[in-house]
């Protein structure tokens, strides 16, 4: 069995001996240049799990009567996931969580429709109680309906898939890579994780209220930083956007982001999400910023496709499309002269520049919300559905063969997660971790004073120690889908959330980082998820229903 430490070969050596890879213009190929193998990467973006939610038991499913039966292949490795003791004797039976303390107990496929948990910045760090990680269902649990026994207290937190519900996700890991040490960059909510995603950085904001009047902190949305500035820390849609909220407060983010870098460098990259065409008309008669869909899991209510917080590239000056203006072409999808789509186009784009062999280099997929796997809005199972899709779609186009999916996780949506790593104080408002106003230790020879960073918080854009940036948050899946994918493999290389950043620069930008305080700069890498010597892993082809191979 391959060793999980094993390390593919440094990007340096990678561009050496790939170098002739960036002279292709096939369909499978591209005109830019990389240090791998890999000219096209996807990286689909998900909502709202923990990696203990969704891979808490791998590889070993109960395979109940009536569902999609996983079985692992004999050398599967295994994660770092529930022991014996953190599923008959958790520290969440901690008395303080009244009538939701228990143990992490199984959610069976017909559970997939959840209550959607407190995934707040300061409840998460409340719920990690000084690293103890105990108070899970007293800070983030919310009470289920329709359910029995826990699933109707907020022990629902604790509660958790295997692989007879995210069947699909659990064959990817069988038969690609598998990270279970990767963290969502700090803590918080889903306009977080995407910032991060983008920039690897959630200080340097402009608050708005409805009015479009520049206002400070409501340490809510943001916080102030300590340094006269202003750091995100929950879900505030971005400013102008057509479909932002005309009602509530607005924000949008300084500096620079990977689509400023790639567009320096002429690589071409998008973000598609549902919903985003506003010209269109669904089905069911919706248009507009209230397209909607649903699905029976759902029980047929209707979930608006597209949602501004979810879209990072629209908080910023230099890559928002804040009128959702369509591209003048497919073609000219992903190239810095697309009628003023600004690289932000719907999903249904995607899929064309694929059909059209005209797939961009670099490409960000959001679902449309029934199936972006949000609780409440959406689901596994829905989410399967859309995964399998995208991802047997691309295996059988002409650019697998030098394509890498990354799926990955804005937040934890609360659930449970008994790993912890290094965290990075703050004392805003809004920290908890240590106690009211302190997240994270301080260095030995300062005191707290809330308000102020300490020296040993992490920057801001204009490089000084800021507020409102505690982490790590909580461990999210991390997932590598490609022929170059490590085969039935868990790697355990510390990530997070701009360890995809770090990915793109290395492969298209020969290194090259966003500065400004990005957590690139220090993320961990990718590599060792790949193996670009290896004999390129077989296709897998998927039922988008059971979520198990084709025969």
């Amino acid at each position: 069995m391959r060793q999980n430490t094993r390390k593919a070969a440094s990007t340096i050596l990678l561009s050496m001996l790939f170098a002739a890879h960036g002279d292709s213009g096939s369909a499978s190929g591209s005109n830019e240049p990389t240090a791998t193998p890999i000219k096209h990467l996807v990286v689909i973006y998900g909502e709202n799990q923990s990696f203990d939610h969704y891979f808490g038991t791998y590889p070993h499913a109960l395979n109940p009567k009536g569902e999609p039966i996983f079985r692992a292949s004999p050398l599967t490795p295994e994660v770092n996931g529930f022991t014996y003791a953190l599923l008959h004797i958790n520290p969440n039976l901690n008395p303080a969580n009244g009538k939701g303390a228990g143990n992490p107990f199984r959610l069976d496929r017909s559970q997939a429709l959840t209550s959607d948990q407190n995934h707040d910045y300061g409840p998460e760090q409340q719920a990690f109680d000084k690293g103890k990680m105990d108070l899970f269902p007293e800070y983030t649990g919310t009470a289920g309906t329709g359910g029995t026994g826990q699933f109707e207290t907020t022990g629902l937190v604790l509660g958790y898939y295997d692989g007879n519900t995210v069947t699909a996700l659990w064959n990817y890991a069988q038969h690609f890579a598998l990270n279970d040490n990767s963290f969502g960059s700090q803590f918080g909510p889903s306009t977080v994780g995407a910032l991060n995603l983008a920039s690897g950085q959630t200080n340097g904001a402009n608050y708005y209220d409805p009015t479009g009047k520049k206002i400070g902190a409501d340490n809510d949305a943001v916080v102030d930083d300590g340094q006269g500035g202003l750091t995100v820390i929950g879900d505030p849609d971005p400013y102008l956007d057509a479909c932002a909220t005309t009602t509530g407060d607005t924000a949008e983010k300084l500096g620079q982001n990977i689509g400023d870098l790639l567009n320096k460098k002429g690589v071409t990259w998008g973000w598609f999400q549902g919903g985003f065409n506003l010209s269109l008309k669904n089905s069911n008669g919706t248009t507009g910023c209230s397209r909607s869909s649903t699905s029976a899991v759902l029980n047929n209510v209707l979930q608006k496709d597209y949602v501004p917080h979810h879209e990072p590239f629209q908080y910023y000056p230099s890559t928002r499309n804040p009128k959702h203006t369509n591209p003048s072409s497919v073609a000219a999808v992903g190239t810095s002269h697309d009628g003023g789509a600004n690289h932000q186009y719907d999903l249904d784009y995607f899929s064309a520049a694929l059909d059209a062999n005209n797939l961009p280099a670099v490409s960000f997929l959001k679902a449309r919300k029934y199936q972006n796997a949000h609780p409440a809005n959406s689901d596994p199972l829905d989410e399967q559905t859309f995964l399998v899709t995208v991802i047997n779609a691309l295996q059988e186009s002409n650019y697998w063969e030098s394509t890498a999916v990354i799926l990955a996780y804005d937040d934890s949506d609360g659930w449970y997660d008994h790993v912890q790593h290094v965290i990075k104080p703050s004392t805003s408002a809004e920290d908890f971790f240590l106690g009211p106003n302190e997240c994270g230790p301080l260095n030995s020879h300062e005191k707290l004073t809330p308000g102020t960073p300490p020296s040993n918080a992490l920057p801001g854009i204009n490089g000084k120690p800021v507020n409102g940036r505690c982490g790590y948050g909580p461990r999210l899946p991390l997932l590598v889908i490609s022929p170059y994918a490590n085969h039935n493999f868990v790697d355990h290389t510390l990530t997070d959330q701009s360890s995809i950043i770090k990915f793109i620069e290395d492969n298209w930008l020969n290194g090259e980082r966003i500065g400004q305080g990005s957590y690139d700069a220090i993320a961990g890498s990718l590599e060792n998820m790949f193996d670009f010597h290896q004999k390129p892993t077989t296709k897998l082809i998927l039922d988008p229903n059971t979520g198990n191979p084709v025969n």
